[in-house]
């Protein structure tokens, strides 16, 4: 069986005419996206949206103990914050894949910046856990509905064969944002205070909205924009939903998104910080340093993954197998140390590995894209985008709720050896993830291309 390029997509099989129908019309235009200066332009407006995204939702990774303080929290109610922003993330993906599937990626867009700064401006005034927590909520729906919008816009704009690599610059582009939060909100935070700080971040979306309402394209004019086959009739969604979850490539996807994007994830969004300076002893700059090398190695790697994917598909499966089994040994060297406190070159390493998670969960968009057909990509990478935000959750309560039940009653912080045991959680997902991955792999390989 021939190995089907990352970049393929297979159209959907025109319907048999009827016998009592009239003529049947000619093909609708071919799809050949044009690329160049314009696809990049429209492509820009749309990741600007998904750098602001990141920015909101990475934000509480670095106010973590800023919030335990302000709102009186323990580490069980803190980690709520960023599950319930990811589980909302998470169970919108497949809405909002019909969404931009049907509506468009535009008007999908500028809903999501007015949720995301509504979110993060009452987050900035909320002085109590119950309102402060129902902003999470609101930021993550907005959240929800910027990767998958800007992935289509690709898909109309750019050739196939340079999907996988506008993919990985996406995801490069979005750890820009993370960047941003990392370097210059942690320092507003401390300098400016709390709501001064978030209050500017959701203001910034008024600038974002107005440039996607004015100049962003969703899907080039003429033949170009067309899909490549005559327009299908619209299905209902339960069937949409359903042939989209046929597909191998599409669990597939979803399991590698699964397993490969939650550890760094974790770490990035709410405990790094709380691991380097409780744990670790680190002072918050020094911690803030290893926050932004991962976001430099998430960076580096989407580069290098885009690269490499977009000359060859067969290098999926080897990038997917490797990141997973170099996260794994290397948490557990670190996990493993004795006295619960691994040398800096050590986490240094980790830190660099994981930077690598999140370039590798995109290889579940490739897997999606190749086997579904272009009216149903936004369902799809919906599906498959649940995977890792399902784990991130997953993994956000489990080290929280270790955390508590490890600590005493009525601690400040958390000790090095309940950090060490609440850490080890991350290989119950990483377990059923890998297993479910080389289950669907082969069901691939046999199921027809």
């Amino acid at each position: 069986m021939t190995v089907e390029p990352a970049s393929s997509v297979r159209p959907s099989p025109a319907p048999a005419p009827r016998a009592d129908a009239g003529p049947t019309p000619g093909p609708a235009a071919v799809h050949h996206p044009p690329g160049g200066r314009a696809a990049w332009l429209a492509w820009s407006i749309g990741v600007s949206v998904y750098v602001l995204a990141v920015i909101h939702r990475t934000s509480l990774g670095v106010a973590g103990l800023d919030a335990a303080d302000r709102f009186g929290i323990g580490a069980s109610a803190l980690s709520t914050f960023s599950i319930l922003q990811v589980l909302v993330y998470a169970a919108m993906q497949i809405p909002v894949g019909l969404l931009v599937d049907r509506f468009g990626p535009r008007r999908v867009l500028l809903l999501g910046v007015v949720l995301l700064s509504t979110g993060q401006l009452a987050f900035a005034f909320s002085d109590s856990f119950g309102p402060a927590l129902a902003s999470r909520a609101v930021l993550g729906c907005g959240d929800a509905m910027t990767f998958i919008s800007v992935l289509r816009i690709a898909a109309r704009w750019f050739p196939a064969a340079k999907n996988p690599l506008v993919a990985q610059l996406t995801g490069l582009a979005g750890m820009s944002g993370n960047l941003i939060t990392t370097v210059v909100l942690a320092q507003a935070l401390h300098s400016e205070g709390w709501t001064p700080t978030f209050t500017a971040i959701a203001l910034l979306g008024v600038a974002v909205f107005a440039l996607v309402a004015l100049f962003l394209r969703e899907a080039p004019d003429g033949p170009a924009g067309a899909l490549p086959t005559t327009a299908p009739p619209r299905i209902g969604v339960r069937r949409q939903v359903r042939d989209t979850w046929r597909e191998p490539g599409t669990r597939l996807g979803l399991w590698i998104h699964f397993t490969t994007q939650f550890p760094g994830n974790a770490f990035g969004l709410l405990w790094g910080l709380p691991y380097l300076v409780e744990a670790q002893g680190m002072t918050r700059a020094a911690a803030g340093g290893l926050l932004t090398l991962l976001v430099l190695s998430n960076m580096s790697f989407g580069f290098l993954f885009g690269r490499v994917l977009s000359r060859t598909a067969r290098a999926r499966m080897p990038i997917v197998l490797t990141v997973i089994g170099a996260t794994a040994l290397l948490w557990a060297a670190a996990l493993a140390w004795p006295d619960g406190h691994p040398p800096l070159w050590l986490l240094v390493a980790v830190v660099l590995v994981m930077g690598s998670n999140g370039p590798a969960s995109l290889v579940g968009l490739d897997y999606a894209r190749a086997r579904n057909p272009v009216e149903r990509l936004g369902t799809a990478s919906g599906i498959v985008n649940m995977g890792g935000f399902i784990g991130t959750m997953i993994t956000l309560f489990g080290i929280g709720v270790l955390l508590d039940t490890l600590s005493p009653s009525g601690a400040d912080t958390y000790t090095a050896t309940a950090f060490r045991w609440a850490f080890c959680w991350q290989y119950v997902p990483l377990a059923v993830g890998t297993l479910m991955i080389l289950r669907l792999r082969k069901k691939l390989a046999a199921a027809p291309a």
